[in-house]
């Protein structure tokens, strides 16, 4: 049970309705040896950084390796998870597809939304996964859903505007000064996590959107975050390379392994698939078995 530091008795409001199980390859039966559900929460301050897409890929790959799995969206305002998944599944009705979707629900910031996160918890853990979005700003919310993750994904753009989010480097040799305010929030949830019941919490900071442009940026920004990952300890991961049929993916719901679904498959999906393969095996989640993903 993750437990989180609020008194529930005292806070909950009227029961949500419980996270379904959703239907996967597998029948949605748990495939992963645990008691537990594997809580991965994507975390950042910064908008722009492909978090919300990064977070439907991981949770759709999941769901069509026959992982059950769902998603939690807190960010209630924009609700891009909700929305995207809610094209999915209206996108495959129209068309009568199979497309393996986890089931959603959105937790608003407000009265009781901490204690909601905490029962939404207690409802996933028959699955094996459950896939967080935070909002791009700081609230008592996204900051409880962090110190109960077992996996943290912080995806960044290959630059030094979002390198500050975690770093501060010096402008003359772009040698890394001092950690950031959010790197120090992760560390800070991760140790009293570590405190609390043992768990090591693995970070991973994402390089998204990478550009073929500036070169000599990338390296920079690259040095800059091996040189801070061992100050902090996050590991840095390749992400997802900036494309158009991102973009074009989230009308429909689609992600990268609907193979079936999508039209004009062309060299720039299998690379993009490449990519996200890499990605997944990169996390270390457990169970994952990449044989069990659509064939490229």
């Amino acid at each position: 049970m993750i437990r989180l530091a609020i008194d529930i008795g005292a806070r909950l409001c009227a029961k949500p309705p419980q996270l379904a199980r959703p239907s996967g390859k597998h029948g949605g039966a748990s495939i992963v040896t645990g008691k537990r559900a594997h809580l991965i929460v994507l975390g950042n301050e910064k908008g722009g950084s492909g978090k919300s897409t990064t977070a439907v890929h991981i949770a759709v790959a999941l769901a069509h390796a026959g992982f059950s799995v769902a998603m939690l969206d807190l960010d209630s305002r924009q609700r891009t998870v909700a929305r995207y998944l809610e094209n999915r599944v209206a996108f495959a009705r129209k068309r009568d597809l199979a497309l393996p979707t986890p089931d959603v629900a959105v937790i608003a910031d407000g009265d009781g939304d901490v204690a909601e996160l905490a029962l939404r918890l207690e409802q996933a853990q028959p699955l094996d996964f459950l896939v967080i979005d935070t909002p791009g700003r700081d609230s008592a919310l996204a900051r409880a859903a962090l110190a109960a993750a077992d996996t943290i994904i912080t995806p960044i753009n290959d630059s030094f505007v979002d390198f500050d989010l975690i770093g501060q480097v010096d402008p003359e040799t772009f040698a890394v000064r001092r950690p950031s305010f959010y790197a120090e929030l992760i560390w800070d949830a991760r140790r009293a996590r570590a405190k609390a019941d043992g768990v090591t919490v693995d970070w991973v900071v994402l390089r998204n959107r990478l550009s073929s442009l500036e070169a000599r940026n990338r390296k920079r920004v690259g040095a800059a975050l091996e040189a801070l990952s061992g100050r902090v300890g996050f590991r840095v991961v390749g992400g997802l390379t900036e494309r158009v049929i991102y973009r074009e993916f989230f009308p429909r719901g689609l992600t990268l392994l609907d193979r079936a679904a999508l039209e004009d498959f062309s060299l720039s999906h299998v690379g993009a698939r490449t990519e996200l393969r890499a990605l997944l095996a990169a996390l270390n989640l457990p169970g994952w078995d990449p044989s069990r993903l659509p064939a490229a």
